[in-house]
């Protein structure tokens, strides 16, 4: 199967032979690896990645990659994905020679600790320089590990869809369809890592097997890259003469498409069939022909395969799309525009403040006020006399109070007087 990535003019062309490595990175990925080995993956080369040392060593990998400097001192990374990227690109140099020779690299993780969500990026950016197509399967918390995982994990996110060819996520939180109140926390882990290996196994089938109908890396790389996109997935699996019929159902009820919701509000969806000889046209008419109902807007590329082990089986690999709406740059504008209008108001009180809009006259006092305030100021002396005669009526040095955002307000008048202008103004009362 031959492939021509727009974004990566190194990359080996796709074929029957191709060469995938899957690369556990942190205890969480190195769990669904370890699925994955013991169910079986023919063409496949398996790496554990981690900073711990008890987990590489324990892993079944053939290739073991434990990530380490004297100052952590075999404790990991303490939950901190700052340390587990600094790790990496320290061990650069080694991640892309355990790429070398891969025509496709799957990267498994859990998002929100130190080392998937750090370690993650760098690898996928080790892949493509080695040659290679990178794609990423992770997961994201439960809502009960705390706000904190959850701001990690999405970070982790953000930074793996901009280093890797695609992303594939898991929320741990809806697998709470698939629970109930008696399933143990050890299952309920069972669970998410089976389904994130069965991802993983459908897509390799999807690529590396040989299809009537080919889908290219190409068609599945422009699907779930876009990073203002949510990508979703699903694998189902029927036997018997309504397989067609009862696999559209599985998938219409399972968890991950939100009971068929989903797909309505996809905009492209890829379906990849692999079935046995005995799969009949109908039957992949009748999958897409129900398929195309839920989901009339979107884009859909479909693929089949046909493999002997899948005789009197159909199972259906489905991923889609939809836009997400940029509602968190909207809010940072909101917040952008704020502070701007803080700092604006800040700079004006520390800054310099501006003269007053409106400048007083000198006041001036009935001459009987006047007689009666230079005797009250006077001592009884002719010198006291003399220094009063000279007395002359100034105004004091006060600072004039600019209105800050209101400078531009218009004045608030009340029977003919400006209140803003301060009272001793008005009425002509001298301060000295």
């Amino acid at each position: 199967m031959e492939q021509n990535s727009p974004t990566q003019k190194a990359i080996k062309p796709l074929q029957n032979s191709l060469l995938i490595k899957v690369f556990g990175v942190g205890n969480a990925g190195i769990s669904v690896m370890e699925w994955m080995i013991r169910n079986g993956i023919s063409g496949a080369e398996f790496a554990a990645v981690n900073t711990e040392t008890r987990s590489v060593a324990e892993s079944s990998a053939a290739k073991k990659l434990h990530l380490e400097t004297k100052l952590l001192r075999e404790l990991g990374t303490g939950g901190d994905p700052e340390i587990g990227q600094a790790l990496a690109e320290e061990h650069l140099p080694e991640l892309r020679a355990a790429c070398e020779g891969a025509g496709m690299v799957f990267i498994v993780a859990g998002l929100g600790g130190g080392a998937g969500t750090g370690i993650s990026p760098v690898l996928a950016r080790a892949a493509k320089e080695a040659g290679a197509l990178a794609l990423a399967f992770v997961t994201t918390p439960f809502a009960c590990e705390g706000g904190r995982r959850q701001r990690l994990a999405q970070h982790g996110l953000e930074a793996l869809k901009a280093a890797a060819d695609g992303v594939v996520c898991l929320p741990n939180q809806k697998v709470f369809k698939l629970i109930d109140e008696n399933t143990s926390v050890l299952e309920t882990f069972k669970i998410t890592g089976g389904m994130l290996a069965e991802a993983m196994c459908g897509v390799w089938r999807l690529l590396a097997q040989p299809g009537l109908i080919e889908i290219h890396f190409a068609d599945l790389s422009a699907l779930i890259r876009e990073r203002h996109s949510e990508s979703f997935f699903a694998v189902a699996e029927a036997m018997g003469p309504t397989r067609s019929r009862d696999v559209v159902d599985k998938l219409l009820a399972h968890p991950m498409l939100d009971d068929g919701q989903v797909l309505t509000e996809s905009d492209a969806l890829l379906v990849s069939l692999t079935g046995g000889p005995d799969l009949t046209m109908a039957e992949v008419n009748r999958v897409m022909e129900r398929l195309n109902r839920h989901c009339e807007h979107a884009q859909a590329i479909m693929g089949a395969a046909i493999d002997e082990s899948f005789r009197d089986r159909l199972t259906v690999t489905l991923i889609a799309a939809r836009k997400v709406l940029e509602r968190p740059e909207a809010e940072g504008k909101m917040a952008s525009s704020q502070e701007d209008l803080d700092t604006q108001l800040l700079t004006r009180m520390t800054v310099g403040r501006r003269g007053s809009r409106f400048v007083p006259p000198p006041p001036s006092l009935p001459q009987d006020k006047m007689e009666q305030l230079l005797a009250r100021q006077g001592t009884g002396s002719g010198r006291g006399r003399r220094g009063a005669s000279k007395l002359k009526q100034t105004q004091l040095p006060l600072e004039i109070v600019a209105k800050g955002r209101f400078d531009k307000s218009e004045p608030t008048i009340l029977r003919g007087e400006d209140l803003d202008v301060p009272t001793y103004l008005r009425r002509g009362v001298a301060l000295n």
